[in-house]
């Protein structure tokens, strides 16, 4: 085994940082504490937060394209994730209905008819701004604070 090149004042401390060359962007170190943190502030669930971080660069889903990409089941990703986060106000249906068309084609190729139309649901700006706080913490670039949850708008101070 090769000698190692550590000094030996290091070699009793817990720990000793890599040079900063060598690591580029490292943003993932503090992924548990700060989903735990967002967990907490926002009394939401490690499955729902991570729900929210795959549907962020979507404009609307599916719950069967939800399940085939997110990797739950088609029978559960409804009531266990989506329902609940949607009487949270994290998700709404964008179309939960037939779009009318204008063309005799549409009608007459459509694979999807009212009997059989999947609604598509979609992130609130809610859902989109926890997101991006979450993104935010684990950059280290803000120490966002929790958000408030008080119903007396009186109190709050706009510094």
């Amino acid at each position: 085994m090769p000698k190692s090149s550590v000094s030996k004042k290091k070699l009793f401390r817990e720990f000793s940082r890599l040079n900063q060359r060598y690591v580029n962007k490292n943003y993932l170190k503090n992924l548990r504490k700060e989903t735990l943190k967002m967990q907490e502030d926002y009394e939401i669930f490690n499955k729902e937060l991570m729900f929210m971080l795959w549907a962020y660069d979507l404009e609307f889903f599916t719950l069967k394209h939800a399940s085939d990409s997110f990797g739950y089941a088609l029978n559960k990703i409804g009531e266990r994730v989506v329902y609940p986060l949607a009487k949270e106000g994290y998700i709404y249906k964008h179309f939960d209905k037939l779009t009318p068309s204008t063309t005799r084609e549409d009608h007459l190729f459509r694979e999807e008819t009212k009997h059989n139309y999947r609604v598509r649901y979609a992130l609130t700006q809610k859902a989109r701004m926890l997101v991006q706080t979450f993104y935010r913490r684990l950059e280290g670039s803000v120490n966002a604070p929790a958000p408030d949850t008080s119903s007396d708008s009186s109190s709050t101070s706009y510094v």
